[in-house]
């Protein structure tokens, strides 16, 4: 595709994200993304076949400026897993902090879909969550944690907890006490040093020979 289709399409996404995420998927009309995006409807079909496709692939590349923002926040943990969660509910708090914050879009696209358990929507969403958890249980890997990918199944609870909670609620303390949990969840499956490997090049030390009973 030619540079200045790339950037069109670029920005159709990026306009129907913030239509999807203003007043959901089904309000949300082509009509209206076309027009706020500078493109003629003809246009915007010449790039999705539908509105559905459409909403795909706004998820499909919000997964991708998800992981990128996750990865860089985690960087700032130094490898230290009960860091790192801390930090990431940190950086969610700030995000439910901004005016117009109205949830997961993943979540809410999917709840919206619930009836449609093929959308491709939906599909979408089951790859982004999944990929977040099966990131999150190699990090707690990575860093000596015992049950990692239960431990990441538990914090994708917190998470999902916190949106819907906060929502309903309007109360952002709840990501305080997920985040809490989490830490504490994470330094009770801490190994201790001494379960580690030995360093590389030490020598076991010798097993003693139980004496036998038995004539030679």
């Amino acid at each position: 595709m030619p540079r200045e289709g790339l950037q069109t399409r670029r920005r159709i996404i990026d306009t129907a994200y913030e239509v999807f995420y203003k007043g959901g998927f089904a309000r949300a009309s082509v009509d209206a993304i076309a027009e706020a995006a500078g493109v003629t409807k003809r246009t915007l079909y010449y790039h999705f076949d539908s509105k559905d496709a459409l909403l795909a692939a706004v998820l499909d590349n919000q997964h991708e400026l998800v992981l990128t923002r996750i990865h860089r926040w985690a960087k700032r943990s130094s490898g230290d897993p009960a860091k790192m969660v801390e930090i990431l509910f940190e950086e969610f708090k700030t995000w439910a902090s901004k005016p117009g914050w109205q949830g997961s879009g993943f979540t809410r696209s999917t709840m919206e879909l619930a009836d449609l358990p093929g959308h491709p929507a939906r599909a979408a969403a089951h790859r982004h969550k999944a990929a977040v958890e099966n990131w999150l249980a190699g990090q707690f890997a990575a860093g000596r944690i015992q049950g990692s990918r239960e431990l990441a199944r538990r914090v994708m609870l917190l998470i999902e907890g916190c949106h819907s909670l906060v929502l309903i609620h309007g109360d952002r303390s709840y990501i305080d006490t997920a985040s809490a949990t989490a830490r504490f969840l994470v330094t009770a499956r801490k190994l201790p040093i001494s379960a580690a490997a030995p360093p590389s090049g030490s020598a076991p030390r010798p097993r003693k020979r139980r004496r036998s009973n038995l004539p030679g």
